[in-house]
């Protein structure tokens, strides 16, 4: 990607940010952030009007990649988006609070 995404890890996103997932439904159903918005990557042209607003927006992938693509087209489309650096995993691994769909406790898949 030539441009630089503003990129913050995991463990230093502000406990009251705005955050998005665009991982897949399953990966979304298994474990995320209480509190997230959940639209899939590929969703995410279609459901501009589901994007939260944040100043920034915090945007969360499983491991990085996708959210830095789509922080990416988000700030070439008027948001203020910043990539969470590490994605879930990092998010996980840092103790950050998670939730899941199944009843199960959640995990980052």
């Amino acid at each position: 990607m030539p441009q630089q995404v503003p990129t913050v890890p995991a463990d230093e996103v502000p406990q009251d940010a705005v955050l998005l997932d665009v991982r897949e439904d399953g990966e979304w159903v298994a474990g995320h952030a209480e509190g997230a918005t959940h639209i899939p990557m590929g969703d995410v042209p279609s459901r501009l009007d589901d994007v939260p607003e944040g100043d920034p927006l915090y945007v969360v992938c499983r491991s990085g990649g996708r959210s830095a693509r789509v922080a990416a087209w988000l700030n070439q489309n008027g948001y203020d988006a910043v990539n969470v650096g590490g994605g879930m995993g990092a998010w996980e691994a840092a103790g950050r609070p998670l939730v899941s769909e199944t009843g199960q406790p959640p995990t980052v898949v």
